[in-house]
């Protein structure tokens, strides 16, 4: 893969979401959202009024054209890689592991393991199972939905990337039975595994003992999914 044909891939990813959306201005605040880039740093980047995004977005503007999109597109991708180009490479990794997007949002291996507890620190996660390994090489962020209607078992597998001995992070969580479910076809399991979203008292019953049986570690995190995968971008 060249270098170039990640934030190809990105950029026309965007553009498509954008124009073959019914709200295409919702669409457009969802990958500027997505990029952590305020209204202002975009509209700076164009040479527009902060008043134009936010139009095109709320709807009070007509829906962009083609020749707009691609300048907005243009504009996300060139504030990405004047940050240091974090959201593009954490898409090139997802594409390099054979993965969507839509189903896996990072994946990354470690030059060194990283312990636990920084992990969890970095992140916002509480834990609330020890597991038996405190120290990770890797992690790998999943919409749990996605993953468990598209994926195969053998397809599931390839989430750990270079080693097991790393921390899955499910998004798109309701209780965290199905994906620590589909953790148990799987084998072996991880070293840790972070339901996004939940607070303790949304969790499934079950999910500590079956955590505990299979000696991972379980911890919960709620931090904005954007922000969590800003401090994994930074992780060492």
């Amino acid at each position: 893969m060249s270098e170039d044909e990640p934030r190809r891939h990105l950029a026309e990813k965007i553009a498509g979401e954008i124009v073959l959306s019914d709200d295409p201005g919702a669409t457009l605040r969802k990958w500027r959202t997505d990029f952590a880039i305020a209204q202002t740093d975009l509209a700076k980047e164009l040479g527009v009024s902060p008043s134009v995004i936010s139009d095109y977005e709320s709807g009070r503007r007509q829906s962009p054209g083609i020749a707009v999109v691609r300048r907005v597109v243009g504009g996300l991708l060139a504030i990405d890689e004047q940050r240091g180009g974090d959201r593009i490479r954490q898409y090139a990794r997802v594409l390099s592991a054979g993965f969507e997007s839509e189903i896996v949002q990072d994946l990354r291996e470690y030059p060194t393991t990283l312990s636990l507890h920084r992990f969890y620190e970095a992140i916002g996660a509480e834990e609330l199972v020890s597991g038996t390994a405190r120290e990770i090489a890797g992690h790998t962020v999943i919409d749990s939905i996605e993953a468990i209607t598209r994926l195969s078992s053998e397809e599931f597998y390839r989430l750990y990337g270079q080693s097991t001995n790393r921390a899955l992070v499910f998004t798109n969580v309701t209780r965290g039975e199905s994906p620590l479910v589909a953790l148990r076809v799987v084998t072996p399991t991880p070293s840790a595994v972070v339901l996004h979203g939940l607070g303790e008292g949304e969790l499934w019953e079950h999910a500590a003992s079956l955590a505990e049986v299979d000696g991972f570690s379980l911890a919960l995190c709620d931090r904005e999914i954007a922000d969590v995968l800003d401090a994994l971008g930074e992780l060492p």
